[in-house]
Parts: structure tokens; sequence; C-alpha cells
């Protein structure tokens, strides 16, 4: 094996930092600053209409506490292996999400949580990270359907025929993978899932779903305050059954983090253009969602980035 020098590792570590840092701003700005459909003169106007310092701060509190239950909801599952201050979880979680930024669904945010752990963890870390996502992903899911079907009853967008068949197709599909799991592939099944899943004690899994669940109630409440902020007047079960379908149909999306704001406000601009809703209003609402939940975030990861040690953290795990 080649053997790398100890400066020429740290100046590797480093260039790595940096262009994380440097690629997460840089992709902020431009989609902030290259987005024809953004018309900032409206926001203006409307914002000089009714900006309040109290509206602002409630939106930041709703951003934080978004990030909050997120972060609580890691420090709880990691306990599986062993605790961790809520101090390390913000870390963790801040940092993984800057990294994450700009790969698929997210998908690098699993390896930028394994780093703060030993080696031997990352397996386990990884896990527990799509146990994690996997709650919030299956809550969007069931918010999402009921949504759609509310939606569906006032709109009547698809028929009651498609609607069964979709719903017939999702049995089927449930069915089929659970009389298939033992089949295994690569080592790995469904029934090995299930087994893994149930060595996690009860407990850690009801607090999971009970944290998944006030993070959900916190940002489809944001996105719905916004649009009270932006003079959109419908009433509160049309726009909170909309709100839940854009998001269980744009998580079902591949996408990068940094290109979320698009995908969500695609979707969300056909279903509240059906209620009548100026595209432009949607478009820029999509976009200060995105920003209070994914910008903020990573400018504040981007300070756990530039100041990872690896060697310091798993010192710190293991005195925990």
């Amino acid at each position: 094996m080649i053997s790398i020098p100890h400066k020429t590792k740290q100046f590797l570590v480093l260039l790595i930092k940096v262009l994380i840092v440097a690629g997460a701003f840089y992709f902020i700005y431009n989609q902030l600053a290259h987005n024809d459909k953004l018309d900032w003169q409206k926001f203006i106007v409307l914002f000089q209409k009714n900006q309040s310092i109290t509206g602002i701060a409630f939106l930041l509190l709703l951003s934080a506490l978004n990030r909050f239950f997120e972060i609580l909801k890691w420090q709880n599952l990691v306990a599986f292996i062993h605790k961790i201050t809520l101090g390390e979880a913000t870390k963790q979680v801040l940092g993984a999400l800057t990294a994450g930024l700009f790969t698929p669904n997210g998908v690098g945010e699993y390896a930028g949580k394994a780093l703060f752990f030993e080696k031997k963890e990352t397996k386990k870390i990884i896990f527990l990270n799509l146990i994690c996502n996997g709650i919030q992903m299956i809550l969007t899911v069931i918010f999402g359907l009921f949504g759609l079907l509310y939606f569906n009853a006032q709109y009547h967008v698809i028929t009651i025929k498609t609607v069964a068949l979709i719903f017939g197709m999702v049995l089927l599909l449930f069915i089929i993978l659970f009389s298939v799991k033992k089949i295994t592939i690569k080592g790995h099944s469904i029934e090995k899932l299930i087994h893994k899943i149930n060595e996690i004690p009860k407990s850690i899994h009801q607090k999971n779903i009970l944290l998944g669940i006030c993070r959900y109630f916190v940002f489809s409440h944001q996105y719905y305050f916004l649009f009270l902020a932006f003079d959109v007047d419908l009433p509160y079960f049309t726009l909170i059954a909309t709100i839940s379908s854009v998001y269980f149909l744009a998580s079902s999306l591949p996408t990068f983090q940094f290109l979320d704001f698009a995908v969500k406000g695609s979707v969300a601009v056909y279903f509240f253009g059906i209620l009548g809703v100026n595209e432009w209003i949607v478009i820029f609402i999509s976009t200060l969602m995105w920003f209070l939940n994914v910008v903020l975030p990573v400018v504040i990861g981007t300070y756990y980035v530039l100041n990872f040690n690896s060697k310091s953290i798993i010192k710190e795990t293991k005195t925990q």
C-alpha cells in the first residue's frame, strides 16, 4: 500500500472541506440569483406591505423547531449504540446535511454521519440513519395519501376507479414484499431487516415516531403560514391537504437537496394552480421553504464541516 505523508493527508482533508463549503454556497447563490421564475419586485412590494418582525421571528422559530426535532430523532436513535449529547447530535445532523447537499436524495448524509463514529460502527450508523429518514418518509406517505384523498374529493382530479386502482397496487406491492421476505439478495432480506429493526427497543421507535410527527406538523404548518403571509385565502383543510399531497408526490421523486425547492415547486404549481393561486406566489413560497429549512441549516453546517476532526470525535464518543 502507498503511504501518504501526514501533512499531505491534512491538506487533502482541508481541500475536501473547502470544496464542500464552496460548492454549497455556489449552488445556493446560483439557485437564488439565476432563477427567472422568482419575481423579486413583487416579493419586495408584498414584503413591505405585510412586513412583521413577529411574523419573521415565528417563521424562523418553525425552521429551528423543524431541524431541532430532527436532531432529537437522531440523538434518540444513536442511543441504541451509545448516548451522545445534544451538541454532538447537532454537529452530526447539520454537518451531514451540508455534506449530502450535492448527492441524490441526500445519500451523502449517510456517509457524513458515519464519519463522526468509529469505522467498525459505520454499518450501524447507516442503518440508524435509514430508520431516521424512513419513518419521516412513511409519515409523509400516510399524511400525503389522506391529503390526496381529501383534495381529490374536493376537486375530482382523478376518478374513484383510479384511486381504487392505486390503493390496490400499493396493497399488492406490500403483499408481494412480505411474501418473498425470506428471499436473500447479497446476504440481505426483508426478514433480516425486520429482525434488525426489532432489535431496537420499542421505546426508541415510539419516540422516533412521535418526533417525526412533530417535525411533519411543524414544516407543513410553516408552509401553511407562508401562504397566509402571501394573502392566500383558502380553507385550512384544503391548504393542509394540498401541502401534504405536494410533499408526498415531490418526496417520491429522485432529486438533489439543492434542487429540492425546484421539484417541490413544480409539483406545488400544478396543485395550487387548481386552487387558483398565482404561480409566482407558489414558486416564492417553495423557495422560501427551501431557504429556511435547507439553506440556513447548511450555512450553520459549514462551520461543523470546516471544524471536523475525526480523531477528536471518535475520542469523545468513546468516553460517553
